[in-house]
């Protein structure tokens, strides 16, 4: 039986349904992915044999590729969180691990473009810790 699994944007109006394995699992630090997500990587799950199927909301989703490169972003037009997208012809799943309701039983593969990592990213297992904001 396959796996599958449940994902939506914040505000809860794109839903989905992902059906199969993921072969990797990438956290991209390039520029691009800085961006978009507002932090110092994304961190995407990718599939050559999965499915996607929108439950709703798919109206309320606007992809975005910048010229000239293989960055593509997909996102919900009324909360802004990131989305999953079909690149490559159709051939390539691309999923924010984030907005899955289910953990990944995958670990990270590797890291990528690390020549931009951000440069406060050093070093962040020394930090305290809170389960929780701060008092």
């Amino acid at each position: 039986m396959s796996v599958k699994r449940i994902g939506s944007c914040q505000c809860g109006k794109v839903n989905f349904e992902v059906e199969g394995e993921f072969e990797s699992f990438f956290l991209c630090h390039c520029k691009y992915c800085q961006k978009d997500t507002g932090s110092a990587f994304a961190a995407n799950l990718f599939s050559t044999k999965s499915t996607i199927k929108w439950l709703d909301g798919k109206e309320l989703i606007k992809t975005f590729n910048i010229p000239n490169t293989r960055h593509v972003k997909s996102f919900c037009c009324n909360c802004g969180s990131a989305l999953p997208n079909v690149q490559d012809e159709g051939k390539l799943l691309v999923v924010p691990a984030g907005c899955l309701e289910q953990p990944v039983d995958l670990r990270p593969n590797a890291h990528l473009f690390t020549d931009s990592k951000a440069v406060w990213e050093d070093n962040l297992d020394s930090l305290p810790e809170f389960t929780g904001l701060p008092n």
